[in-house]
C-alpha cells in the first residue's frame, strides 16, 4: 500500500508544479506527518523532491523530473512480478486490479526488460496454503478486504473458540495469510461510541480468524487509522507470544548427537533451539535439555519420531509411557 502511495505522490508532483503538505495529505488521504516521511523515503530512493520553505512553500520535483519506471533493472523488474500472491489476490477480489497493474508496469519497462514477467513466472511460484488443506475462500473475505482498503467499519458476528457467537463492530486494520488461513487484525469499537468521535481509550488490536465470521456487514462509517501501526511488526510479536503461550509443559530429555540434530524437526523449532542452547553435554556426547512442549500428549507423539536417539528423563508419567510404547514396538518386530 505504501509503494502505491509513493508512486501516486510522484505522479501528483509530476503533474503539478508544486503542492503543499496539506494538499498532498488530502489527495493521499494520510496525515501531513506521513507525507513528510514519504518525501524523505523518495529522496533516499533518488527521486529529487525539493521542499520550498515559507508560508507559500510546498514540495516540487527538481528540474522538471519525470518518471516512467524506466530506471528499473532486470532483477528489480523480475522481483516486482513476484511481489504478489496470486491466490491471495484472487481471494480478496483483487485479481483483475493486479493484472491491470502488471500490464501497465510491463508497458512502462524498457524493451530489453519486456520478458521479465515471463522469466519470473517460469522460475518461482508461491503456493500459500499448507499441505492437506483443501483450498477455500472465506465467504466474507472480499468485503473485509474492501473495508481494510477504505478504512471502513464492519458489523460482524464472530464465533469464538468456545463456540459462542458474539456481535462486534470492528475497525479493520489489516489482513494476514498464514499457512493457508486468513486472519483479520482489528480493533473492537466500544458500545455507544459515536462515529468520528474522540477516542480517549482506544481498544487494543486483536486477531480474528476470517473463517469464523458468521456474518460481515460493511458500515457507512470510516475510522481514523493509527498511522503508526505496523502490521508486520504486530504480527511477528503476536505470533511469537502465541507460540510461547501454548508451550505449557516442560520435559527433560537426554539426546544422542543424532537426536540433537533431529530435535528441531520433531518439535517447535524455536523452543528446541533455546533448549539446545541451554543443554549440558556429558563425556559420552549425550546432551540433556529441558524442552517446553504444548502438552505431554503432544510431546509423546513428537518424541516418538526420534526413536532411540531420545530418552525421556522427566516427568515420570511421560517416561513410563515412552517405555511402554518402546516395549510394544519391540514385540511387534520380533
Amino acid at each position: 500500500m505504501r509503494a502505491a502511495r509513493l508512486i501516486k505522490m510522484v505522479l501528483l508532483l509530476q503533474n503539478r508544479r508544486s503542492m503543499t503538505a496539506a494538499e498532498l495529505a488530502e489527495q493521499l488521504e494520510v496525515s501531513e506527518r506521513t507525507v513528510s516521511r514519504d518525501v524523505l523515503a523518495l529522496s533516499e530512493a533518488g527521486i529529487p523532491v525539493y521542499a520550498d520553505r515559507g508560508r507559500t512553500g510546498g514540495y516540487r520535483l527538481v528540474g522538471g523530473y519525470r518518471t516512467r519506471l524506466t530506471g528499473l533493472g532486470r532483477d528489480e523488474a523480475e522481483a516486482l512480478f513476484l511481489s504478489g500472491v496470486p491466490s491471495a489476490l484472487r481471494d480478496m477480489g483483487l485479481a483483475d486490479a493486479a493484472s491491470a497493474a502488471r500490464l501497465k508496469v510491463s508497458a512502462a519497462l524498457n524493451p530489453e526488460l519486456a520478458d521479465a514477467p515471463r522469466t519470473a513466472a517460469q522460475r518461482f511460484h508461491l503456493d500459500a496454503p499448507g499441505w492437506w488443506q483443501p483450498p477455500g475462500t472465506p465467504e466474507g473475505l472480499p468485503a473485509i478486504a474492501e473495508a481494510v482498503w477504505d478504512d471502513r467499519r464492519l458489523a460482524v458476528r464472530y464465533r469464538r473458540g468456545d463456540g459462542e457467537e458474539v456481535a462486534r463492530t470492528l475497525e479493520p486494520y489489516g489482513l494476514v495469510l498464514k499457512a493457508g488461513v486468513w486472519y483479520l487484525v482489528a480493533r473492537a469499537v466500544p458500545a455507544g461510541e459515536r462515529p468520528g468521535g474522540p477516542r480517549e481509550h482506544p481498544g487494543e488490536h486483536r486477531v480474528y480468524r476470517v473463517d469464523r465470521f458468521a456474518s460481515v456487514v460493511p458500515l457507512n462509517e470510516c475510522f481514523g487509522r493509527d498511522e503508526e501501526f505496523d502490521l508486520p511488526g504486530f504480527w511477528a510479536e503476536r505470533s511469537a507470544a502465541f507460540a510461547r503461550s501454548i508451550l505449557r509443559e516442560n520435559v527433560v530429555l537426554r539426546l544422542t548427537e543424532a537426536g540433537t540434530r533431529a530435535l528441531r524437526y520433531a518439535t517447535d523449532r524455536a523452543a528446541a533451539g533455546e533448549a539446545l542452547a541451554g543443554g549440558r553435554t556429558d563425556e559420552r556426547g549425550r546432551t540433556t535439555v529441558t524442552l517446553p512442549v504444548e502438552s505431554l500428549d503432544v510431546a509423546f507423539s513428537q518424541l516418538l519420531a526420534l526413536g532411540p536417539e531420545c530418552e525421556v528423563l522427566a516427568p515420570p508419567a511421560l517416561r513410563e509411557r515412552m517405555a511402554r510404547a518402546a516395549e510394544r514396538m519391540a514385540a511387534r518386530y520380533r
